[in-house]
């Protein structure tokens, strides 16, 4: 498999992984136009909106974006529009973060199933036109870590109508 679609499917995986254990259902768009890979619904809920959802846009990348207090992702223009201008659904980056070879990406006992490394969101909600013409570097706080105590929080804070 190419090393850019091994990422991705991995990413994704992820993705999946953190918000069903934290107890959403998920949902893929059939065609990526809009730089949403996966939708996150929850069902019911006790805020003003009843059934908050979010949307997610999810790269991957190797060590070399970690940096002491952040992540540094180099994102492309149209993902960075995609994902700064207003939505009826909030929408996040995830960048999942791997070791350079894919064989440390995972390891696996009879106790236990290890992704290696970890992925990181941020909104880029209301952040200005970028003049840049291909990328624009995203920096995210490593404390950003997506788990499912972090979707959770989003969930409860879309669900209340509060700002991610």
């Amino acid at each position: 498999m190419d090393p850019s679609r091994q990422q991705e499917q991995f990413s994704l995986a992820y993705a999946r992984a953190v918000a069903t254990v934290a107890g959403y259902t998920l949902y893929q768009p059939e065609v990526d136009d809009d730089s949403v890979d996966l939708g996150v619904a929850a069902r019911g809920g006790n805020g003003t909106l009843r059934s908050p959802r979010l949307e997610i846009q999810v790269k991957c990348t190797s060590t070399e974006v970690l940096f002491e207090q952040e992540i540094r992702y180099p994102l492309k223009i149209k993902n960075y529009d995609d994902l700064r201008l207003p939505c009826h659904v909030p929408r996040i980056l995830v960048v999942v973060v791997v070791p350079d070879d894919p064989k440390d990406w995972l390891a696996q006992t009879e106790d236990e199933l290890i992704l290696r490394r970890c992925g990181y969101w941020t909104s880029l909600a209301g952040r200005p036109e970028s003049s840049n013409e291909t990328k624009v570097t995203v920096h995210m706080p490593r404390g950003n870590r997506f788990s499912p105590s972090a979707l959770q929080e989003m969930m409860v804070k879309i669900g209340e109508m509060r700002p991610l």
